[in-house]
């Protein structure tokens, strides 16, 4: 008992002195400085299906990283947002369109700041979404890691956040057909 008492002493001084210093184990601040980084990425996937008769969903993959590197993917191909995707005996296997472009990383920083602003990180907001009925079925997730705070949720933001998924939708857009040089 007494060396499980010395244990857990020496526990809860961790756990003190991480909560005096400010570095809470259980609180990040979503709304963070973007600092330049290779590691940083990002990826936008969004869905759209016009209504209930119609098979193929339409899918677009926007993946942005820190340096640079920017890949658009686009089909009714499960392929463009899952790359371990299964069923490739069905019609649509073959319909993705890949992109590659190549972009300032200091450009790619401010898109991530913008996003990290309007919220992208901040999970206090998921959660409180309502369900709306519309006559389009969309949907809008991304995953992050943005100076080691990391997002994977796979809520669909046009219900959480109808103005960040509009916004997000407008970062796809950005990048989906980029004029030629």
């Amino acid at each position: 008992m007494n060396r499980i008492g010395k244990v857990l002493r020496a526990a809860a001084a961790c756990v003190a002195l991480l909560a005096a210093d400010g570095c809470g184990p259980f609180w990040v601040n979503p709304y963070i400085t973007v600092e330049e980084s290779p590691l940083n990425w990002m990826e936008i996937h969004y869905y759209n299906t016009l209504d209930s008769s119609r098979k193929s969903t339409r899918r677009v993959s926007l993946m942005l990283n820190g340096m640079g590197h920017v890949e658009v993917k686009k089909g009714t191909s499960k392929l463009v947002s899952d790359d371990f995707a299964k069923g490739y005996k069905d019609d649509e296997w073959h319909d993705i369109k890949t992109q590659r472009i190549e972009i300032d990383p200091k450009h790619v920083n401010d898109i991530f700041q913008d996003l990290v602003n309007r919220g992208v990180l901040d999970r206090e907001k998921w959660g409180k979404s309502e369900k709306k009925k519309s006559e389009y079925k969309r949907f809008i997730a991304v995953r992050a890691n943005i100076n080691n705070v990391t997002y994977s949720e796979r809520e669909n933001i046009f219900e959480a956040d109808p103005d960040l998924a509009e916004y997000l939708l407008d970062t796809i857009r950005q990048f989906e057909n980029p004029a030629r040089r």
